[in-house]
């Protein structure tokens, strides 16, 4: 093992500093290799060992009695009773999707897929939380960012639909925030049997390990590296560090993997994602305290050349890693070779707590793996509070010029925040696996059944980015409020949540503040409404030439809904079906879609949050939708009554006749918390009434669903006319280069 000469240009290449260096000699108790410095370098970088984010991420609540696997797995597990799991994570891929925005997003969907059949389940569902910079207008950064926009739906879409797992929903949002960094978040549901989980555990002397899929080459070097900084100009040359998927290979591993989970062969089992090769062993392994020995020569190879600094911090996709039971090699082998996969013995459990690697017989590295996967430095960053908050929350809605509900309504409506984008959800295959009851495109969350069980998972994904710039505290907690408040909407009881933490640079005191505050208002969140993370991902260094994204925590709900047949919609059923407004309208405007699209700014406060005004909420929606009394719910969020009743217009093609009684006219487009409409047979109108009543929620009948017009107190319009507007708008937006 030969000794490194000019040590600060390696440590500087690697990302680590003088003082890792420092504690990696003490941990080695000698001069890392090149091999070694490399596996550090992976292992503490911020994707990997979370250093700035751990001190704020303890203290999410992660327990439940429905909770079967918390954090630190591969992905989170639920029970969805009968004996059946829901398997789910969400993950980032921001960094190689600006980069390589088709490759990007396509090996974010694998990456997330695999997560998910690596705990043994098989995927049903996909949803997607995407953001983009300005994509209006004739400028340079305009027409990048459409191309981003095609580019990252065409890789979702194409590796989705090769895996024939159906992406059922999620969101997108624009902002000049992500000029310099879109955000592409992925999210993966699956399903499994409870006595079918399997978990990444390396354990029992002398069993094997094994390696399966596809063959590594030199794609994705310093992937997990690269997403630990920030951008620059020159970071658009990094090409070589996006990895390059190949969704049918994906399709392949899938199907062995799950055949091979039906054999008692396996005792643990790790997806190869960022770090490859380093990660998986070294967690595995990690797990129980185990070593382990590998020999990299063995590893197959799809480069000439190759080295073991290559073979252990390749990102290629499509691979895994497994512990076998001793024995059990050549039926392992038998199985992957059915699939015409790559299938190696490349080493063995060990009981020396260390990472022994070998190349040709030589020892080419030799680490102990606890101080490895335990002591990447855990950063007690400076925050303050962003000097930018005096000035954004001193304004207020009395502040700008009164505009007509007419002309802020049609403003609004033609918001790309608002319109449909169909042109996405038409490019991903929703309705494969025969499962999905509620695709995108219907509103509020998406909902699949549960054939094993009669029941349906409904899921959504929510983040209101506005909210989070001007109070990342109550921001966040609201991201929690309104997935779990979609959710509610279909009829399910929100059970649990994955998050992605999308932030930008931590070495910014004022971004540390908005991450700790973002981290608070989510545990506050998910404690008071019962619904605990499962799983997640922090992804930082979003910023480009100095510039961060708006602080991004997307959260998605889980929940389930005890009958499939009782899946509640989200659009108008019926001509002469009353209206109702629940929930106090408090004329809150902070952060709101109306300041940002009428006067071009992000401004105001975000008042005291209720969270029994919510659980309330939810209550009456799911409680009310098992007796059979609503036709349909619509949360309101952004664009308040007038724009959900817009949605819901235009997504049933019946207008409405509707008169709210508000002190102030501008109060239709207020976007307070915990609201909903709720579509109600005339003959159950009274029912409903006094169960919201006897919840404490406020209630008023507002109109009846009509026929051909959409007329909501000084607002009119045709639905002819709103539809147009609704669905074609965004196509045309994101085309007019082509």
């Amino acid at each position: 093992m030969s000794q490194l000469a000019n040590i600060d240009e390696v440590l500087k290449s690697h990302k680590l500093t003088q003082a890792d260096y420092a504690h990696i000699k003490e941990i080695l108790d000698r001069e890392p290799n090149l091999v070694e410095i490399g596996i550090f370098s992976a292992m503490w970088s911020e994707h990997c060992s979370y250093k700035s984010s751990k001190k704020y991420l303890n203290g999410f609540p992660t327990k439940a009695p429905w909770v079967i696997q918390g954090p630190g797995e591969n992905a989170g597990v639920i029970d969805v009773g009968n004996g059946m799991a829901a398997v789910f994570k969400m993950e980032s891929h921001n960094h190689p999707s600006f980069i390589e925005p088709f490759q990007g997003a396509a090996t974010g969907v694998g990456g997330i897929l695999r997560d998910v059949f690596t705990m043994g389940a098989r995927p049903v569902a996909n949803l997607n939380s995407l953001r983009f910079g300005n994509v209006r207008g004739d400028s340079e950064s305009a027409k990048y960012q459409r191309h981003l926009v095609r580019g990252v739906v065409e890789g979702i879409g194409s590796y989705g639909n090769c895996m024939g797992v159906p992406t059922v929903g999620g969101e997108v949002s624009f902002d000049e925030s992500y000029n310099g960094n879109i955000l592409v978040n992925a999210f993966a549901l699956g399903l499994v049997k409870h006595e079918d989980i399997f978990l990444g555990v390396a354990e029992g002397i002398g069993n094997p390990v094994i390696y399966v899929g596809s063959k590594t080459g030199r794609d994705g070097l310093g992937g997990a590296v690269m997403s630990s900084d920030s951008f620059t100009e020159e970071s658009k040359s990094l090409r070589p560090t996006v990895q390059v998927g190949d969704p049918f290979t994906e399709k392949l591993l899938l199907e062995a993997c799950l055949e091979l989970f039906k054999t008692d062969h396996v005792v643990g089992i790790q997806d190869m994602g960022a770090a490859g090769l380093t990660s998986s062993s070294f967690e595995m392994a990690g797990k129980t305290g185990a070593g382990m020995i590998m020999h990299l020569d063995k590893v197959p190879a799809r480069e000439e050349g190759m080295t073991p600094y290559d073979f252990m911090l390749s990102e290629s996709q499509e691979r895994m890693l497994i512990c076998a039971k001793k024995g059990s090699e050549q039926a392992i082998i038998d199985i992957f070779n059915k699939w015409d996969l790559d299938c190696a013995v490349i080493g063995e459990v060990t009981p020396t707590g260390r990472m022994e690697l070998f190349w040709h017989g030589e020892k080419c590295a030799d680490m102990p793996i606890a101080p490895v996967s335990e002591e990447a430095p855990i950063l007690d960053r400076p925050t303050s509070k962003p000097a930018y908050l005096e000035s954004v929350n001193s304004k207020n809605i009395f502040d700008y010029p009164v505009v007509s509900n007419q002309e802020a309504f049609e403003k609004l409506l033609s918001s790309l925040e608002i319109v449909d984008k169909s042109w996405i959800y038409n490019q991903y295959d929703s309705m494969v696996q025969t499962n999905t009851i509620k695709a995108p495109g219907s509103l509020d969350a998406s909902v699949i059944r549960v054939k094993q069980n009669g029941k349906a998972i409904s899921m959504s994904s929510d983040c209101n980015p506005r909210y989070c710039y001007i109070d990342p505290f109550k921001g966040s907690a609201i991201a929690v409020m309104e997935s779990g408040r979609n959710v509610a909407m279909s009829g399910a009881r929100p059970l649990a949540i994955t998050d992605c933490l999308n932030f930008g640079n931590p070495e910014n005191p004022e971004v540390m503040w908005q991450f700790a505050q973002s981290c608070e208002g989510i545990k506050e969140a998910c404690k008071e409404l019962n619904t605990p993370v499962v799983s997640g991902n922090v992804s930082l260094y979003n910023e480009t030439n100095g510039v961060s994204v708006y602080p991004t925590p997307a959260i998605a709900m889980v929940g389930l809904n005890d009958d499939a047949s009782k899946v509640l919609k989200s659009s108008f059923k019926a001509e002469g079906n009353a209206l109702l407004l629940i929930g106090q309208t408090k004329g809150e405007f902070g952060g709101s879609l109306y300041v940002k699209e009428l006067f071009g700014e992000t401004t105001g406060v975000i008042c005291d949050i209720d969270y029994s005004a919510e659980l309330r909420l939810w209550e009456l929606v799911i409680k009310a939708n098992k007796k059979g009394l609503i036709e349909s719910a619509k949360d309101l969020s952004m664009g308040g009554v007038a724009i959900a009743l817009a949605k819901m217009s235009a997504v049933s093609g019946l207008g409405i006749e509707a008169e709210v009684a508000f002190e102030k006219d501008n109060l239709l487009f207020d976007e307070s918390q915990s609201r909903a409409v709720l579509e109600v047979k005339s003959e159950d109108l009274d029912s409903v009434i006094k169960m919201a009543l006897d919840l404490g929620l406020s209630v008023q009948k507002i109109g009846v669903v009509a026929n051909d017009n959409f007329k909501l107190n000084d607002i009119s319009m045709s639905v002819s006319k709103l539809k147009e507007i609704y669905f074609t708008t965004f196509a045309k937006t994101i085309e007019q280069d082509l």
